[in-house]
């Protein structure tokens, strides 16, 4: 029990009082407006929100009761045919609803005009106005309406039928355009159609010919017949698709040395290896697993890309070969009879064996020799040589020795000095 001397006890309540939960003298350096007591309650957000929409509110009303007043006078100042009225209502509605809408007409100039164009569009502007006043300080206006001043038009028809024959006019051009659009669409379609057709054929022969080439231990085919199915079926893929694809054929079948002659065992058929990897090959007596002989004769290989290409003892009569890639390939005892090479790549094209001197075209009677060159050369008599490109001076020579008169005109660097063999032979 305690006695009015004794200190009070502490509680809560009292250390509340006494200060003791205070802040300390540290929050004595606060400012002024850190001090400063706050509202004991704030307004609830809900009550502020409502009352803003309200004011929103009462303020669009009379606006809309005012367009809505001007309307009405525009529509008196017309029925009762009364200007003054009417020019009102008109004035007033313009004044209240612009302000209304200028915000949207803003957004709208913005979105139809950006700033990164408008200077163009402007300018666009400015040369549309600057020809339009050019034709009327020139008299071009006031010579059109004179003429419209003088014609008859009695005899013409009335104006209705001129805007009608014109429209028809416009939409019969406006459906040939359509026409006209509808057939380019349809004409790429289908030559993409085509262009994935004949890539699916090439595959699926590739994948054939080398069923057929390859038995179980990955050798060339050996049998005579299996021979025939490939050359068979080379002859009616290079028949049936574009030079491109006739491209694409004759470099798969050069780099999978299928036409080359290769030397084979005599008894069992097989090509021998080399030693070093390969198969050994034999000009003289080799046997091709595929031999292209007129597979060619006429076609179209302009612009192709035949690089590498084993195209010796080909018959490329009259075949079109401008502007095609030969480079590094090999032409040795092809027949080039009137074929066209103008442009053609020939840097490193192999047209002959052994020596330019004693080189010859190929004969039918007589065989090759590979180490002269004697009737191991290409046919080219009466080709067209035009424009060529890197043509060596061995090539130059061979071919204004055998191409005859009329090619050696078109050989560059001409044929002066070098005599014409095709002639003296003959």
């Amino acid at each position: 029990m305690t006695t009015p001397c004794d200190p009070p006890q502490s509680s809560p309540i009292l250390e509340t009082l006494n200060g003791k939960n205070q802040p300390d003298s540290s929050s004595s350096s606060l400012t002024p407006s850190q001090t400063e007591p706050q509202p004991l309650v704030e307004p609830p957000p809900t009550l502020t929100k409502k009352s803003s929409a309200d004011h929103q509110t009462s303020t669009k009303t009379p606006i809309s009761l005012i367009i809505l007043a001007a309307i009405a006078l525009m529509n008196a100042g017309l029925i009762i045919d009364n200007f003054w009225i009417g020019i009102a209502g008109v004035s007033l509605a313009l004044v209240v609803s612009l302000p209304v809408i200028w915000p949207i007409l803003e957004k709208l100039a913005e979105d139809l005009f950006p700033k990164q164009n408008r200077l163009q569009i402007i300018a666009f502007i400015g040369v549309i106005s600057a020809i339009a006043s050019l034709l009327k300080y020139v008299g071009v206006y006031q010579t059109l309406g004179n003429w419209l001043n003088q014609a008859k038009w009695d005899e013409f028809g009335s104006w209705a039928e001129w805007v009608g024959a014109l429209g028809q006019i416009m939409i019969a051009i406006l459906a040939v355009y359509i026409a006209w659009r509808q057939y380019v669409i349809s004409k790429d379609l289908t030559i993409q159609q085509n262009l994935i057709t004949q890539q699916q054929t090439i595959d699926a022969y590739f994948q054939g010919i080398s069923e057929l080439a390859l038995d179980d231990e990955g050798l060339l085919e050996d049998w005579p017949q299996e021979r025939a199915f490939c050359e068979g079926r080379t002859a009616a893929i290079l028949s049936s698709v574009d030079s491109i694809g006739k491209a694409k054929v004759l470099r798969f079948l050069s780099q999978s040395n299928l036409l080359r002659p290769l030397k084979r065992d005599r008894h069992l058929g097989r090509p021998m290896l080399d030693g070093n990897g390969g198969y050994q090959e034999d000009r003289e007596y080799g046997v091709r697993v595929i031999d292209l002989d007129i597979m060619l004769a006429r076609a179209n290989l302009s612009g192709t890309d035949l690089r590498w290409t084993e195209l010796s003892e080909a018959n490329l009569v009259k075949t079109n070969l401008s502007y095609s890639n030969l480079a590094q390939a090999n032409l040795a005892r092809s027949v080039l009879y009137e074929a066209n090479l103008t442009g053609a790549d020939l840097r490193g094209t192999l047209l002959f064996y052994g020596s330019v001197e004693t080189a010859s075209p190929r004969s039918r009677t007589k065989g090759a020799n590979y180490s002269t060159g004697v009737h191991t050369g290409a046919v080219v008599e009466n080709a067209n040589f035009t424009n060529v490109k890197r043509m060596d001076e061995q090539q130059r020579r061979y071919c204004c020795h055998w191409c005859g008169e009329k090619s050696r005109r078109t050989i560059p660097g001409g044929c002066q000095g070098i005599p014409n063999k095709l002639a003296s032979q003959r």
